[in-house]
């Protein structure tokens, strides 16, 4: 199996977990090796060059996926507008049309570089989209989907026992991440309790909003 590992900070709970619970260690090279930003896995899996990814909501319309992803119930941190002229972020595909769709005009900045710069700036230089989607529709946001072209039945039984509050990640992979991206380990376990990964009955609905809402957006 081919795995497309977002290499962001927003899944480290999933990838320790995942990493600690497939067994080939040919799965766990391939994994390694396929590191990107979402745009261009979203390419990736289309194209059918990986087998299963967390792709962008936007993208996921119409592939095989499981009721798993990346979720933010109220403000997610690392998915940020800032204020001025309208500029996407080249690394993005929902996040861009979720701004347009709340008419936050700026710069959007998504990822482990949105959550350096949460962490570094003041409350006001910015828009959380997590925040501002959920104030406005009172649902949470779904980010990404796990979809796959193979291996969906082994995804389901991998996916299915997974529980974010069990997953212990090891202080010298925190640390890694910390010196990697300059976030301190104390922001980012903080930043982790602002995620969800489960899409149960109100994530579903916010999913098919946003999508609904994205095909009046050009």
């Amino acid at each position: 199996m081919i795995f497309a590992k977002i290499d962001y900070i927003n899944l480290l709970p999933f990838h320790v977990y995942f990493k600690k619970n497939i067994k080939p260690s040919k799965i766990k090279a391939i994994v390694n090796s396929k590191k990107s930003y979402p745009a261009d896995i979203n390419v990736k899996f289309k194209n059918r060059k990986v087998d299963a990814a967390f792709i962008s909501s936007i993208k996921s319309r119409g592939q095989k996926s499981l009721d798993f992803g990346i979720i933010g119930k109220k403000e997610i941190l690392s998915v940020l507008c800032i204020p001025g002229v309208y500029k996407e972020d080249f690394e993005s595909s929902t996040s861009n049309v979720l701004a347009k769709i709340l008419k936050c005009e700026g710069k959007v900045l998504i990822g482990d570089k949105a959550l350096k710069y949460y962490a570094s700036h003041d409350k006001d230089s910015f828009v959380d989209l997590g925040k501002l989607w959920t104030k406005k529709y009172n649902l949470p946001f779904v980010f990404a989907r796990l979809c796959y072209n193979k291996h969906g039945n082994y995804l389901n039984r991998i996916t299915k026992n997974f529980n974010k509050k069990a997953v212990k990640i090891p202080q010298y992979i925190l640390k890694e991440y910390s010196n990697r991206t300059g976030i301190s380990v104390k922001d980012i376990q903080y930043y982790l309790t602002k995620l969800d990964y489960k899409i149960n009955e109100k994530e579903k609905k916010g999913l098919k909003l946003f999508l609904k809402l994205a095909k009046d957006i050009k």
